[in-house]
């Protein structure tokens, strides 16, 4: 039996008042507040968030980002979005799926890219460094 690595994380978020519009509909923009919200939750399960890059010597800028939006998130609803690690090797990949809680139905789903910066050169990089590697605890390719 092979040991599958669980490259997701969930979050639970209850749609806050200051997020919707009049129609009390989450306005489009904070979709990608959301999924920031759970690509942090991921990103911590391996100790590799936004400060640990900082030290490593990387900046991960987003350099693409998808959303399809299906239904609306509305006040008060709660939601679950997940993040999914696709890719890893010359980018990270992360697909998003956001859910009511309640009865499972999908409202969004989407992707973001990030790619590694080196922090000295401004240079970005072809492939992912190896500290990357070492954090998920695959091998490098």
């Amino acid at each position: 039996m092979t040991d599958k690595k669980d490259f997701s994380a969930e979050a639970f978020i209850e749609i806050p008042f200051h997020d919707v519009d009049a129609a009390e509909i989450a306005w489009h923009g904070h979709y990608v507040k959301y999924f920031e919200i759970a690509r942090c939750k991921l990103l911590d399960k391996f100790d590799y968030n936004y400060p640990q890059m900082k030290a490593s010597g990387y900046f991960w800028p987003i350099i693409d980002i998808n959303l399809r939006y299906i239904q609306p998130a509305r006040f008060l609803q709660q939601i679950c979005v997940k993040a999914d690690l696709v890719e890893w090797e010359n980018r990270l990949k992360i697909k998003y799926l956001i859910t009511d809680v309640e009865t499972g139905r999908r409202l969004t789903k989407g992707y973001s890219v990030q790619v590694a910066v080196d922090a000295k050169s401004g240079e970005m990089l072809l492939a992912s460094p190896e500290v990357l590697y070492k954090k998920l605890g695959v091998q490098d390719v």
